[in-house]
């Protein structure tokens, strides 16, 4: 039976969390549960919400929306043109849990925004004071075969699916990888707050896999400790780090591949291509670095790193939720809507336990791989945004200068993840796609035999990773 993991996001409301939602953020169910109901599509105005692939469409594009506006807007549809209770909607989409009545509040109001109901003339969902909710357009249900047959004029969002499955390190540690599209592979190395179901339907993450995997096969992983990867882990070193992206290209059966870091994944990425230069086609580092804060000569700045370290340790979101709108603020600061910093925050609970991020921030204080820079041999293109938070633009020009040969291609942003309708983004996909075109793989020169041997001996001698 074909199982497939979906994830409901933790609501981003002032109201008091549910029990056990630090615990539980999802659960594991059958696509063959009910499968008449979730192959149909809602069909309503420019509008269809696809009930099996879990989205809501319109003229060809995904309309981000989170879990519980996604079952709200379900439970309206499956009873168009009847008055649905609010008590009722409530059970319907928070089962065996009890919530507050803004929550459901909430859902309705970011799904009038969505519907476009700020125009004139323009009514979906009827409110019926103090009593509750009737959708009032009209709407016609499509079985999902019959859907796909007329679907041959919108091109998807996003590939139809990804595999998931899973690997096993040397020392015992369940990873979670997942890969999507066709032709040659493109490996992202792990960093902080990835969750490979989460992020395929999360406006965060969802455009860097829908471009990158236009014309190429993508593959991405969970870090140990987070994501779909084992959480109870012991050994959250950097050196773990490398030996995890060892692990997974050898699971996945790639031989050569172009290999990108983000973050911390950077470095990651920087230490496997020094190892393993026969293997690296290209190198795409995006918001990385070198050095963490510890090698950085700049003690207010590692100051400022402990006392943000002090505050995740303590779980200072339980008692102060603003505390995920400062994180969030420091990777997403510019352009961000507020549906995109409520996924985030979303994201930084679901991803990682508070144990295991404080582990990983302190791992990353202590990288430092900027000795390995002169010895990289893969044409390399580095991206940086000019007013990054989290990893300074200093760090980015570092990287460019020390790797022969390297591209270094400033972003106009202060983002640390790119957002998908922000100019930044634009300039870093087409840049990224002609570095790829003009640096042919068949034009590339054979390595000397003795470059194999001199490489594993000078990362021996400068003992990396121990």
């Amino acid at each position: 039976m074909d199982a497939r993991l979906h994830v409901f996001p933790i609501n981003c409301s002032n109201s008091k969390p549910r029990p056990s939602a630090r615990l539980t953020f999802f659960c594991y169910f059958s696509e063959n549960v009910n499968s008449d109901l979730a192959n149909n599509v809602y069909e309503f105005g420019p509008f269809q919400l696809e009930l099996s692939e879990h989205r809501l469409m319109s003229e060809g594009r995904t309309i981000p929306l989170t879990g519980k506006a996604f079952d709200t807007l379900r439970v309206l549809l499956e009873r168009h043109g009847k008055l649905v209770p609010k008590h009722e909607l409530m059970n319907a989409v928070w089962p065996e849990s009890s919530v507050e009545e803004n929550n459901l509040d909430r859902n309705i109001s970011a799904l009038r925004k969505v519907l476009g109901e700020q125009a004139p003339g323009i009514l979906f969902i009827e409110t019926v004071p103090r009593i509750g909710y009737r959708f009032v357009a009209p709407v016609t249900k499509i079985p999902m075969n019959a859907m796909a047959r007329r679907a041959g004029d919108r091109e998807p969002d996003l590939p139809s699916r990804q595999e998931i499955r899973f690997c096993v390190t040397p020392d015992n540690v369940r990873l979670a990888y997942a890969t999507v599209g066709p032709g040659y592979p493109l490996v992202k190395a792990a960093d902080c707050f990835n969750h490979l179901d989460f992020e395929w339907e999360s406006p965060i993450w969802r455009h860097w896999v829908r471009d990158l995997a236009k014309d190429r096969s993508i593959l991405r992983y969970d870090l140990r400790g987070s994501g779909l990867s084992q959480w109870d882990v012991e050994d959250l070193s950097f050196e773990s780090w490398v030996q995890d992206l060892e692990t997974v290209v050898d699971a996945a059966g790639l031989e050569r591949f172009d290999l990108m870091g983000h973050s911390q994944g950077g470095a990651v990425a920087i230490s496997y291509a020094a190892r393993h230069p026969e293997r690296v086609s290209h190198l795409i580092l995006c918001g990385g670095y070198s050095r963490g804060v510890d090698y950085r000569g700049n003690p207010e700045a590692a100051e400022a790193r402990r006392a943000l370290e002090t505050l995740v340790e303590l779980n200072w979101g339980k008692v102060n939720p603003s505390f995920f709108q400062l994180v969030t603020d420091l990777y997403i600061p510019e352009r961000a809507t507020a549906e995109e910093h409520c996924w985030f925050k979303d994201l930084q609970l679901i991803s990682c336990s508070t144990a295991n991020l404080v582990k990983v921030m302190r791992t990353c204080d202590q990288i430092n791989v900027r000795h390995l820079l002169p010895s990289i041999s893969a044409p390399t293109i580095v991206f940086h945004s000019d007013g990054d938070r989290i990893a300074p633009p200093e760090e980015g020009r570092i990287m460019a200068a020390e790797i022969p040969g390297a591209r270094f291609v400033p972003l106009a942003s202060a983002n640390h993840t790119l957002l998908a309708d922000e100019p930044a983004w634009k300039i870093f996909r087409d840049e990224l796609a002609s570095f790829l075109r003009s640096e042919s793989r068949t034009s590339q020169k054979p390595l000397p035999a003795e470059f194999h041997t001199a490489v594993p001996a000078f990362i021996e001698s400068t003992n990396v990773g121990k």
